[in-house]
């Protein structure tokens, strides 16, 4: 049985279609405001969701104190402490920034390709955070890619795969720390990615044809997809509501007043069932004295908000 709040996720969902469908009726007329109106969709799907003492902003830039400025950004979330006479300048302060998002209509491998290269040079500009696996690995700035819709719509494409060999290959060529991964892609028909993060797996043997050979211990990073109509999904899944249950997860590490709802999300389940392949890293990416200590499993019990728990 449908909760309550699956209907409210999927009336935000259907909005986007709506629009997605207007818009491509006059998107080859003139396609800059087609994906001005797209930016604008997303902008405010994230202004009815999100908590209103955010600053949500479209197109800018942004500024990090090393005077590394990105490429002209679509939607950006914003510190509830910005000072307001900067809002409207088009050139953000990182330091401000919460989270930043690339907005498309229709998307194809080169628009994956782009923002997963672009997130990793602006989280690579930033200050490197130390202290805890959690600061290690992950950015202050959450950086994700939204889209309407996709570009393979033929009777035998495969969407998902697409996305992925773009989303993977990109990885492999721009992620040098797993600091710099993008965090989330949303397609809104079709399916979600959210980053995740284990500090460390241990090492272990692992039998091959020439014998026991054993593994050393290294951090894993993966993009986990829940998709519609996937296996083991419920019917109630929706790419939307996976996003907003992700980004309620992501922000609610700074702003505690959001996790009795980021709590209540997981509860009935918005993320959904996904999977997804997994990166190694050596445990070099760490801090020394971060590394001494998870080589030497000194981690918490696990728990919502713990910087030191086995998984994020």
């Amino acid at each position: 049985m449908n909760h309550d709040i699956h209907d409210f996720i999927s009336k935000s969902q259907a909005d986007l279609q709506a629009e997605y469908e207007r818009i491509q009726k006059r998107a080859t007329e003139d396609p800059g405001t087609a994906g001005d109106q797209g930016e604008e969709n997303w902008a405010t799907l994230l202004r009815e969701w999100l908590p209103n003492y955010f600053h949500i902003v479209t197109k800018g830039r942004i500024l990090t104190a090393t005077g590394y400025t990105s490429p002209q950004v679509d939607v950006i979330v914003l510190h509830p402490s910005y000072p307001q006479i900067l809002l409207d300048k088009k050139l953000y302060l990182s330091g401000g920034v919460i989270a930043v998002f690339e907005c498309k209509t229709t998307l194809t491998s080169a628009h994956v390709k782009n923002a997963v290269k672009t997130s990793a040079n602006l989280k690579r500009a930033l200050p490197k955070r130390e202290g805890s696996p959690y600061k290690e690995l992950y950015s202050a700035i959450i950086y994700g890619l939204l889209s309407h819709s996709h570009s393979w719509k033929g009777r035998n494409s495969r969407p998902i795969e697409n996305i992925e060999k773009a989303l993977w290959e990109s990885d492999e060529t721009h992620v040098q720390h797993p600091r710099e991964c993008i965090d989330f892609i949303t397609v809104a028909d079709l399916a979600s990615w959210h980053v995740t993060k284990t500090p460390y797996l241990g090492s272990f043997c692992n039998s091959n044809n020439d014998g026991i050979e054993k593994q050393n211990g290294h951090a894993y990073t993966s993009y986990v997809c829940g998709c519609i109509g996937g296996n083991m999904q419920r019917a109630h899944f929706s790419p939307v509501g996976a996003l907003l249950s992700g980004l309620f997860s992501r922000f609610a590490w700074n702003f505690p007043d959001m996790r009795q709802l980021e709590e209540y999300f997981r509860k009935v389940d918005l993320l959904g069932f996904g999977e997804g392949n997994m990166r190694s890293w050596d445990v070099s990416i760490f801090s020394e004295d971060v590394k001494e200590r998870i080589v030497h499993g000194q981690f918490s019990d696990i728990a919502s908000f713990d910087e030191w728990s086995y998984y994020f």
